[in-house]
C-alpha cells in the first residue's frame, strides 16, 4: 500500500509554490511540516525549491525554468523522489516525471501513505486503503505497464479475470481498482453499522462523551494515556496514531465520562481521506464536548487551531461546544500568553502532568455547564421521584415547603425530559403540579 519505499530511506527534494495571497514565509513553513511528514513516512528531505508565481502551470505546476533547476537539484542530491506541496493533477504528475525521470508525488499522497502505515484496525485499514484507491484510480492514464506505484500489492486479492479482445493493461488495472473499491464500500458500510450500534449503546449509557481533536502531534495520546489506562503508542512524529480509542475514565467529582482520543488533524488534509474516514470522523460530530488540544511549543498555534476548526466545520462538527487546551508547558515557559488569546483555555503539559488538575476542573465545569438547570417541586409523597432526581442529575439548591421539596439541579436533555411532569416552567409561580404529573 505504499507510494514510498520503506526498503531504504529515499532521498526527496521538497517543492513549493507561494500563489498570492500566499506569502514566501508560508510556503517555508508548510515546507517545514511537509518535511516532518516525508520523515514520518521514511524518508529524508535532502533540499527545497520554491517558486514565487502568479498561478501554477497547468503542464508542470511549476515554470519550465524552475522543472529545469529542480532537474539539477534533484542530480545534485541523488533524489528518488520529488514531493510537492500542493496536489498535483494526473497529468502534471506524468509531465514531471517524464522531465525529472524520477517519481512525482505530492502532499497527499505522502499523508495516505502515511496513514497506510499506521493504521492497525480493520476499520482503519479499509478507510486507508479506499481513500488510497480513489487517489490512484484517476492517476492510472498513460500507465500501461500494471500498476507502477503499487509497490506494496494495492488492490491485492481482486481477480483480474480474463482479458477481452483487445483489452488494454490499463483497462484490466482499472477495472480491477474499481472492483476492490466497490468490495471495500461495502465493508466500509458494514463497519459504519457496528460503529453506529456502538455509539447508540454508549448514548443509552448517558456518560457524557468528551473528545479529543487537534493538529497531529499535538499531544492527544500522551494526554489519553495519562488520564486513563489506554497505553495509546506515542511518539514525537506526526499521525503517530491513526485509529480511534474510546475508555472510560473517572472525574475527580465522582463522574464517569467517555474519553475518544481521534486522528490528528493537519493542513490540507487530504479530501479523500476525509470521506473515507467519515464514520470515524461522526465520532467527533456527536461528541458532548471537545477537546481541542494544542501545541503549545508552535510557532503558529493558531494557525493550526484555525486549521483544525476548519475540519471540524467540513465533517459538521463546528456546532460542538470546544474546550481549548494548550499542552507542552514544559516546553514554552510562556505558554499563557496563548491562553489569554482564547476565552476559557488552560494551559497544561500532558508529559509531565503539569496543569492536569486545572484542565479536570474546567472540563468538570464545561461539562456541567451543558446541562440545563431547572426548578422542580417534588411533592412530599413521592419521594421516589426525589430519589431518583438526585441519581440522575446534579442538585444545586433544595428547599421545602409546606406541601413539596423546590429542588434547584442540573440535567441533561434526556434527564429533563423525565422529570418534565415536576418542572416549574415559571419559577415565580410555585403552583402544586397537577395529578398528571403523578
Amino acid at each position: 500500500m505504499t507510494l514510498i519505499d520503506r526498503t531504504f530511506r529515499e532521498k526527496i527534494v521538497l517543492v513549493g509554490v507561494a500563489v498570492p495571497p500566499v506569502s514566501m514565509d508560508e510556503v517555508e513553513d508548510n515546507l517545514d511540516e511537509l518535511a516532518l511528514l516525508v520523515d514520518t513516512a521514511g524518508a529524508d528531505a535532502m533540499a527545497r525549491v520554491v517558486q514565487r508565481m502568479d498561478a501554477p502551470d497547468p503542464a508542470l505546476f511549476v515554470g519550465k525554468g524552475k522543472a529545469d533547476e529542480l532537474h539539477d537539484v534533484c542530480l545534485a542530491v541523488d533524489a528518488d523522489t520529488v514531493v510537492f506541496d500542493e496536489e498535483l493533477s494526473p497529468a502534471q504528475q506524468r509531465n514531471l516525471e517524464k522531465k525529472l525521470g524520477r517519481t512525482a508525488i505530492d502532499r497527499t499522497a505522502v499523508i495516505l501513505d502515511i496513514f497506510a502505515q499506521h493504521a492497525h484496525t480493520q476499520q482503519g485499514k479499509v478507510q486507508v486503503e479506499l481513500a488510497l484507491l480513489r487517489y490512484r484510480l484517476p492517476r492510472l492514464r498513460g500507465r500501461q505497464a500494471s500498476l507502477s506505484q503499487q509497490r506494496g500489492g494495492v488492490g491485492a486479492g481482486g481477480a483480474i479475470g480474463n482479458r477481452g479482445p483487445g483489452e488494454t493493461q490499463l483497462e484490466v488495472d482499472r477495472r480491477r481498482l474499481l472492483r476492490r473499491i466497490t468490495k471495500l464500500e461495502h465493508e466500509l458500510q458494514d463497519l459504519r453499522r457496528t460503529r453506529a450500534t456502538q455509539r447508540r449503546a454508549r448514548r443509552r449509557s448517558r456518560l457524557p462523551n468528551v473528545t479529543l481533536v487537534g493538529y497531529t502531534n499535538a499531544g492527544k495520546s500522551t494526554l489519553l494515556n495519562r488520564l486513563t489506562t489506554a497505553g495509546v503508542l506515542v511518539e514525537d512524529r506526526l499521525f503517530s496514531t491513526v485509529d480511534p480509542t474510546t475508555r472510560r475514565m473517572d472525574m475527580p467529582g465522582g463522574e464517569v465520562i467517555l474519553l475518544s482520543d481521534t486522528v490528528g488533524f493537519v493542513r490540507k488534509l487530504p479530501h479523500q481521506l476525509v470521506e473515507a474516514f467519515r464514520s470515524t470522523l461522526d465520532e467527533v460530530a456527536e461528541a458532548d464536548l471537545l477537546l481541542h488540544i494544542v501545541d503549545g511549543s508552535s510557532t503558529d498555534p493558531f494557525g493550526q487551531i484555525e486549521a483544525v476548526r476548519g475540519v471540524l466545520q467540513e465533517i459538521g462538527a463546528g456546532h460542538v461546544p470546544e474546550l481549548v487546551v494548550f499542552n507542552k508547558a514544559d516546553r514554552n515557559p510562556d505558554i499563557n500568553v496563548f491562553a489569554d488569546r482564547e476565552p476559557g483555555a488552560v494551559t497544561m503539559s500532558a508529559l509531565t502532568g503539569e496543569g492536569i488538575d486545572k484542565l479536570l476542573d474546567a472540563l468538570s465545569d464545561r461539562l456541567r455547564s451543558l446541562n440545563e438547570v431547572a426548578e422542580l417541586r417534588i411533592p412530599y409523597d413521592r419521594g421516589d421521584v426525589l430519589a431518583a432526581l438526585h441519581r440522575s442529575g446534579e442538585v444545586l439548591a433544595e428547599t421545602h415547603e409546606d406541601d413539596a421539596t423546590v429542588i434547584r439541579a442540573r440535567l441533561d436533555e434526556a434527564e429533563l425530559a423525565k422529570f418534565a411532569a415536576w418542572q416549574v416552567k415559571d419559577p415565580s409561580s410555585h403552583e402544586p403540579p397537577g395529578s398528571a404529573q403523578r
